[in-house]
């Protein structure tokens, strides 16, 4: 297996950055984990296409807008314990390890992924604690980091300790791993999820570009177990921020009983200007999406407030109010009377 690419040295001989981007990608480097996974590597076409653009370095993060923060989603003023933040009454996410198989330019978590690797054990058995103790939490969300990154060995023995946990009814993982590392969808690590509380698998991926034929199989592998799936997917400008190419993604993903569950419009996050478009923008493709694809093929268009006040759906409106009726637009943008 190709070694991944971690530094900007590696991209260079890879042909994916400019040598003379070097002095300013070295600046990026110091301050944002950098990546690339031989699958993902093996996957681009051109150093400036949908699967470069989202993990090759690019001197535009060097330009930190005065809005962008470094904890853009609010995870730390919801943090009782070190590694969980607990923003929903009934759900935790729980920050598994710090590590990815990529790093993605636009992470809202950028500032903290990439250095400790899993989560110490003194503050996993805080977290624990605190899970076992706090009875309306139904839902772990395993984060980080990636979860996936993890060896089989040691998921099983977190979900062991989460499966002792009776009220714990659901375990969801969020990773990136099927698609952009998946010879680590493993035999081994699928039993390894086999527990009583119910195991969901969030897809992070965001064109359908990066579904090659590895990545196909580890979700075929994972259905096959009957894993529960579903995506999410950020809009970025210059990637995926058009109704044809995220149609392309959404169709991709049911093919393979993948459910597209989010679409987030881009975060905060501290030098990810130059990927984020306009709500007004999202909201437009949503539109164009809407009877266009099976319902089945469409997610959520949502905002994560800065802050920590939690995901907001922010999809373009269908009904307004008319006098004691309603004015309902159709998906062809014909209005219709109701009430």
């Amino acid at each position: 297996m190709p070694a991944a690419l971690t530094t900007v040295a590696d991209m260079t001989r890879a042909g994916l950055a400019p040598a003379a981007d070097t002095p300013a990608l070295d600046r990026v480097a110091a301050d944002f984990k950098i990546r690339l996974s031989a699958e993902m590597h093996r996957a681009i076409a051109d150093p400036d296409d949908a699967i470069a653009r989202q993990f090759v370095p690019n001197p535009a993060e060097l330009l930190i807008r005065a809005e962008e923060l470094a904890d853009p989603i609010g995870d730390a003023p919801h943090s009782p314990t070190p590694g969980l933040t607990h923003r929903y009454p009934d759900r935790v996410i729980l920050h598994a390890t710090h590590t990815c198989e990529v790093y993605c330019r636009f992470c809202f978590r950028r500032e903290v992924v990439g250095e400790d690797g899993p989560l110490a054990d003194g503050d996993l058995t805080a977290a624990l604690d605190y899970i076992a103790a706090t009875p309306a939490i139904w839902e772990v969300i395993l984060t980080g980091g990636d979860p996936m990154s993890l060896s089989p060995r040691r998921l099983r023995a977190l979900l062991a300790r989460l499966d002792a946990i009776p009220h714990v009814q659901v375990v969801r993982f969020h990773t990136r791993v099927p698609v952009v590392a998946p010879e680590r969808i493993t035999d081994d690590l699928i039993d390894a999820l086999s527990i009583r509380p119910t195991v969901w698998v969030a897809i992070h991926t965001n064109h359908a570009q990066e579904l090659t034929d590895g990545a196909e199989g580890a979700l075929t592998r994972l259905s096959r177990a009957g894993i529960p799936m579903v995506s999410q997917t950020v809009l970025l400008k210059g990637i995926n921020d058009s109704a044809d190419t995220l149609a392309a993604l959404f169709r991709a993903l049911i093919r393979h009983r993948v459910k597209p569950y989010y679409l987030h419009h881009g975060d905060l996050a501290r030098g990810t200007g130059h990927f984020r478009t306009s709500i007004a923008e999202g909201q437009a493709i949503m539109r164009a999406l809407q009877g266009r694809l099976s319902g089945i093929c469409l997610p959520t268009y949502v905002l994560d407030i800065p802050g920590g006040f939690g995901k907001a759906p922010i999809g373009p409106t269908y009904a307004v109010p008319d006098g004691d009726g309603w004015q309902i637009t159709d998906y062809n943008g014909q209005t219709h009377r109701y009430g």
